[in-house]
């Protein structure tokens, strides 16, 4: 007898648990019937996704982690109703004395003001160019990207302005913008990776239950790179004894898809991150829980995160030289070795300011 197709997850996390508190005032039912659902039937309201304006001072984020291949970012958003369980941004939430699970991925944070910002910031005296990535923290094209459109108006200033960017993503929403990556790129200013945790479906439905089909992100591989975009595939995370199986077939298909190279990156568990991934392996895969944990403990010298630099990307003992051994293997087979690009920085003008935009 064929059993019951299995259901895709509504969310990631499986709880919305307490976090950190930062003395913000406490967040409360806004009070329509939806939230007295379960006074009257008994069951759980149905969650929804609600999106506040942020209203930030500036935009760009700077960083100083050597870990880590840029050194400014820009974030649309904040919050993603992708539903990662393991997002290593989950914590920030905290932030609004909101939860790292539930509420990470269903009360959302937008930054219209995005663009006006960025050029702002842009046209300050003495403002040195580097790359500016997106993507960093949550994803630029979640599904309110569709309705919002920040991340979008953040790339039509970086293409009025020739600077360079990289763009980090889940969504084949991505190949919306081709029509300025592709230019972009042409002159040596664009690069995106797309990143493909499992070709699994019911594994990636359960790990990123909003995140596109991984068929859909690898065939927005292959669109971006048909278009002349260099792209590139993150295997990340890699989780062990649920897709680090997968390994060797996930660089396959990337350089099947026109992909210029991989990376990977084994799972995180920062701060609220570790009892959410924990509360949701005993949901999704009670048999080996103990199995899983106890394989990233070895790669986190016997805890469940390390948040040193330089090992914190990249795991340490004999599991992790594993992985990165037949990862290493994979990428050379199939041609995707030490296949970097740089981005030029010699191109950018500074946006108009507010006279000049008058003429």
């Amino acid at each position: 007898m064929v059993g019951p197709k299995p259901r895709r997850a509504v969310r990631g996390a499986t709880l919305n648990s307490e976090s950190r508190r930062f003395n913000l005032p406490q967040v409360e039912a806004d009070g329509d019937w939806l939230d007295a659902r379960e006074e009257i039937d008994g069951e759980a309201p149905p969650l929804r996704t609600s999106v506040t304006i942020e209203q930030p001072r500036t935009i760009i984020s700077r960083n100083a982690s050597p870990d880590v291949g840029f050194d400014r970012s820009v974030n649309p958003y904040r919050g993603c109703e992708h539903g990662c369980i393991y997002c290593f941004a989950r914590p920030t939430h905290a932030f609004h004395d909101l939860s790292p699970g539930l509420d990470f991925e269903s009360r959302l944070f937008a930054k219209p003001q995005a663009a006006e910002l960025l050029r702002a910031e842009l046209r300050k005296p003495g403002y040195a160019v580097a790359p500016i990535a997106l993507g960093t923290n949550t994803d630029p094209y979640q599904p309110i990207e569709n309705d919002w459109r920040v991340t979008r108006s953040v790339l039509e200033v970086l293409r009025e302005t020739r600077h360079p960017l990289t763009i980090t993503t889940k969504s084949d929403r991505v190949v919306r913008d081709i029509d300025l990556l592709a230019p972009m790129a042409a002159e040596g200013l664009s690069a995106v990776s797309v990143s493909i945790t499992s070709l699994d479906p019911r594994v990636a439905m359960t790990i990123e239950p909003r995140a596109p089909h991984p068929e859909r992100r690898l065939n927005a591989v292959r669109a971006l790179a048909d278009a002349g975009v260099p792209v590139y595939v993150s295997i990340a995370p890699v989780i062990p004894a649920i897709t680090d199986h997968e390994i060797e077939h996930l660089v396959e298909r990337a350089a099947g898809a026109g992909a210029r190279a991989c990376f990977f990156i084994p799972v995180r568990l920062p701060h609220e991150v570790a009892p959410l991934f924990r509360a949701w392996l005993d949901t999704h895969f009670p048999d080996r829980a103990g199995k899983v944990m106890a394989t990233i403990q070895s790669l986190r010298g016997g805890r469940d995160n390390d948040p040193g630099f330089f090992t914190r990307m990249q795991g340490a003992g004999p599991w992790a030289e594993l992985m990165r051994t037949r990862f290493a293997i994979a990428c050379r087979k199939h041609g995707l070795a030490n296949r970097g690009v740089t981005l030029r920085t010699d191109l950018f003008r500074p946006p108009a300011g507010p006279q000049g935009e008058l003429f």
